[in-house]
């Protein structure tokens, strides 16, 4: 793949950020249409899954999209639909010359088919397995590939390790900049989970409040044998979260039982570890034991993705290491 190729694949993943996760069921897809190294149309799945991110793309194009190039982070669907034409159909009608896919579409219904009929237009084809489309398509690839959602574990958490007083006392820890950050992570969620006690301690309302983005508050699951409140999804266990319907990206919020079982069940993709410049000692940890009898267990595990500064904390996102065979 060429430098300029890799570039707009990854600017096609950041317009896919904009469909997340307001596409759902479907998976938010980017698409940068660019003809002599100008872009003449651009798109992204449109809230409900529909448009697809090629049709807006294409729309936008117009007649400039014939000779140019097309590139899309998810490859383009060949099924026909009652809600849409197949994407494939769309573009190989286009006379698009070359067409660039970030990732192949493990749907039964389309894999292979859609690059099959592009050729069959007459486009030249390129599958890259982009690392940028692959990560903006997190959710999507995790369920059609394990069956479950993709799973984020944050903690707020002081330099020492706690989350709250001993008294319980836990507002707040972090500043504003870094709580702003956490609700961004809330609006880009499909549901959000907390523990039993946690509900029962805060009553934590987990919706999101950021000017504008009131409407994306996620669903709110809790961890917990008992029934869940009005408006909650009670879960029994980590692993029921492969019967969760429509859930693609799960935040999972705490407390420190929550996220060790979490932890402990190997179904933690990403962590956000929001670190506060103060010590509490004596008080309530980010996560609580999670079996380990060894150290050398618990390395080579967790790779660090990005740090950055958030007022006075400091972000630190750490992203699942790859397993050796």
């Amino acid at each position: 793949m060429s430098d300029a190729d890799a570039r707009w694949l990854a600017a096609a993943a950041c317009l896919a950020e904009r469909a997340r996760p307001l596409s759902r069921p479907n998976p938010a897809v980017g698409a940068v249409i660019v003809k002599d190294g100008v872009v003449v149309g651009r798109g992204w799945t449109q809230a409900g899954g529909r448009p697809h991110a090629e049709a807006v793309a294409l729309e936008q194009a117009g007649d400039a999209a014939r000779g140019a190039t097309l590139y899309v982070t998810l490859e383009p669907c060949a099924h026909r639909s009652e809600r849409g034409p197949a994407c494939a159909d769309l573009v190989g009608r286009a006379g698009l010359a070359r067409v660039v896919i970030g990732s192949g579409d493990p749907d039964p219904r389309t894999s292979g088919g859609g690059i099959a009929a592009l050729q069959a237009a007459g486009a030249e084809v390129f599958l890259r397995e982009d690392p940028a489309s692959r990560a903006s398509l997190a959710g999507y690839l995790m369920q059609r590939g394990a069956g479950r959602p993709f799973v984020t574990l944050k903690l707020a958490m002081s330099l020492d390790g706690g989350i709250a007083l001993a008294s319980g006392e836990s507002r707040w820890i972090t500043g504003p900049q870094a709580r702003a950050h956490g609700h961004r992570e809330r609006a880009r969620s499909d549901a959000i989970l907390v523990g039993g006690g946690t509900l029962d301690a805060d009553a934590p309302r987990l919706d999101v409040r950021l000017p504008g983005l009131e409407e994306r508050s996620p669903q709110r699951l809790v961890l917990t044998s008992g029934a869940a409140p009005q408006g909650w999804t009670s879960l029994p266990s980590p692993e029921s979260i492969r019967e969760l319907s429509g859930v693609q990206y799960l935040l999972v919020e705490g407390g420190g039982r929550a996220a060790a079982s979490f932890l402990a069940a190997d179904l933690v993709d990403r962590l956000l570890l929001y670190r506060a410049p103060i010590l509490i000692g004596a008080g309530r940890r980010a996560v609580g034991d999670l079996g380990l009898t060894d150290l050398g267990s618990a390395h080579g595990r967790w790779r660090l993705a990005d740090r950055r500064q958030l007022g006075s904390d400091t972000l630190e996102v750490y992203q699942r290491a790859a397993r050796e065979a």
